[in-house]
C-alpha cells in the first residue's frame, strides 16, 4: 500500500473534454498536442467525469438452481459529464450536431432535429496528484443520451451527455495514458 498512488482526477487548466470528427489524427500519449481539428467543450460542471465500464452478465444454473457458468453478455463503457457553457457553438454542435448549429455575427441558430448526431473522437484530459497527467482517448465515440435541460435561475444551463464508446474496430472502445510530472 502507497498513499502516493492515491489520486484524484481535476480538469486540466487548458481545457479537459475535447471533440473532433472521426478520421481526426489520434493522440498516442497523454502529452501528445491535440490536432487542431479538436474543439474544447469549456466547463464541466462539479459532478466531474463518470466512466461505467461494468460488465453485465447472465448465471447458467443447473437442474436444482446451482449457478455452474457466468457468461458475460455485454461490456458498455460509457462517459457522463455535465457541459454548463450552454452558450458556447462547440458544446451546442456536440449535443445538436455540427451541420445544425451556425453562429452568424454572434447570433447562434440551433436545429434540433430528431436524426442521430454523428459519432465523434473525444479527449479527456485530467491533472492528477503531483501534477500527473492523465489523458483518455475514446476513438469512436456515439452520443448515447442527452439529460433534460433545465433552464433555472440558481442553476446553470447544462447538457448532460452520456457518450458511449464503440468498437473501433480492434475490440477497445478507449485508451488511457498516465504520465508523470
Amino acid at each position: 500500500m502507497n498513499t502516493a498512488n492515491v489520486s484524484a482526477g481535476k480538469p486540466r487548466a487548458a481545457g479537459a473534454i475535447f471533440r473532433a470528427p472521426i478520421g481526426t489524427t489520434l493522440p498516442t500519449s497523454a502529452n501528445d498536442t491535440l490536432d487542431t481539428a479538436f474543439v474544447e467543450l469549456g466547463f464541466v460542471s462539479d459532478d466531474g467525469v463518470t466512466n461505467n465500464n461494468a460488465a453485465e452478465t447472465d448465471d447458467i444454473n443447473a437442474w436444482g438452481g446451482t449457478p455452474v457458468l457466468n457468461i458475460q453478455t455485454a461490456k458498455p463503457d460509457e462517459w457522463t459529464f455535465t457541459l454548463i457553457e450552454s452558450l458556447n457553438v462547440n458544446v451546442l454542435k456536440t449535443v445538436y450536431g455540427d451541420a445544425n448549429v451556425t453562429e452568424t455575427n454572434g447570433v447562434i441558430h440551433v436545429e434540433a432535429k430528431s436524426a442521430q448526431v454523428p459519432d465523434s473522437v473525444y479527449v479527456i484530459d485530467m491533472a492528477m496528484r503531483d501534477g500527473a497527467l492523465k489523458r483518455v482517448l475514446i476513438p469512436v465515440g456515439s452520443l448515447g443520451e442527452v439529460g433534460e435541460i433545465v433552464y433555472k435561475d440558481d442553476e446553470p444551463v447544462g447538457y448532460e451527455l452520456t457518450i458511449k464508446a464503440l468498437d473501433n474496430g480492434s475490440g477497445k472502445t478507449h485508451d488511457e495514458w498516465i504520465a508523470p510530472a
